[in-house]
């Protein structure tokens, strides 16, 4: 038989099926049946990273708690004397209860952001779908904030705010927030992958929201006379998010439900989440290549 012949055989006894490139991008919707597929890889690696952020710590877990609180102590502090005569009512646990939101949110995007830069190794010797790292993240910070939550509904309680039917849109109001917080995480993660510089840039930015959005003071009273402000911040989705669940914990004619926000919060959560999956997504092939 000659060399041709051989070559031939062997050609034709060959599995005719294509041939899938390795690293290739799937499709996106064989992609996100690969994430769902490890979806308890992502909670038992956000476990994993719980307990390692805090295990040589004296406190332990603990500090998941005892952070935000000395967060809230502080801001209470400072922002209670030099506030004090524009204060808005029943401060501490409007306080409270936007900085562990905001933690939340400020945790998940700055820490997602990171998420492939800093499993670089692992990223370019496995083949898995990436995104399971900036979901990760976000399912670790979800996990922190539920403890902070627990702890903002029992101060409510000893300030006076008895518990109404009300507090069950909490879950929903967390999931929308987890799903924009998720969007933005995957967003920054690939940016960060080619603008390293990013990671420098968004503590700034966060800050810069922490800020603009009524953590330690209230929008509506302190602009009451400045519609085109109030028009913006309506807008803002950290904003609404922070309204609902001071509006769902707290009693008073100042905190209330504005339906209309479950509606902005909704459709932000909507558009960010698939912008940040699409996104991401796109880009899968090029992730191991992280210089």
């Amino acid at each position: 038989m000659t060399v041709d012949e051989r070559w031939a055989t062997i050609a034709g006894s060959a599995d005719p099926r294509p041939l899938t490139r390795v690293g290739a991008r799937p499709a996106l919707p064989a992609y996100l049946r690969q994430v769902w597929q490890r979806r308890r890889f992502v909670s038992s690696l956000a476990r994993f990273r719980i307990r390692a952020e805090n295990d040589q710590n004296r406190l332990g877990m603990g500090w998941v708690i005892l952070k935000p609180l000395l967060n809230a102590a502080v801001y209470g502090t400072v922002f209670g004397i030099l506030m004090a005569s524009g204060r808005p009512d029943h401060f501490i646990e409007f306080l409270v209860i936007g900085v562990f939101w905001f933690e939340f949110f400020a945790s998940s995007v700055t820490t997602g952001a990171k998420s492939i830069t800093t499993n670089a190794a692992l990223v370019q010797s496995l083949a898995f779908p990436r995104m399971v790292l900036p979901l990760a993240v976000v399912t670790q910070r979800f996990l922190q904030f539920l403890p902070m939550l627990a702890i903002s509904l029992v101060m409510v309680v000893a300030f006076g705010h008895p518990p109404t039917w009300q507090w069950v849109l909490l879950v929903p109001l967390a999931l929308l927030f987890a799903g924009f917080n998720t969007g933005l995480a995957l967003a920054a993660a690939r940016l960060t992958v080619h603008v390293r510089d990013l990671n420098q840039l968004l503590p700034f930015l966060t800050r810069l929201v922490f800020y603009t959005t009524g953590i330690f003071y209230s929008i509506e009273q302190r602009f009451a006379d400045d519609p085109t402000v109030l028009a913006v911040a309506d807008l803002v989705p950290v904003h609404e998010v922070l309204s609902l669940a001071r509006g769902i914990l707290l009693s008073g004619p100042d905190h209330v439900v504005r339906p209309e926000y479950w509606l902005y919060a909704s459709g932000w959560t909507a558009v960010v989440l698939t912008a940040g999956v699409v996104f991401f997504w796109a880009a899968e092939e090029r992730y191991g290549r992280v210089d």
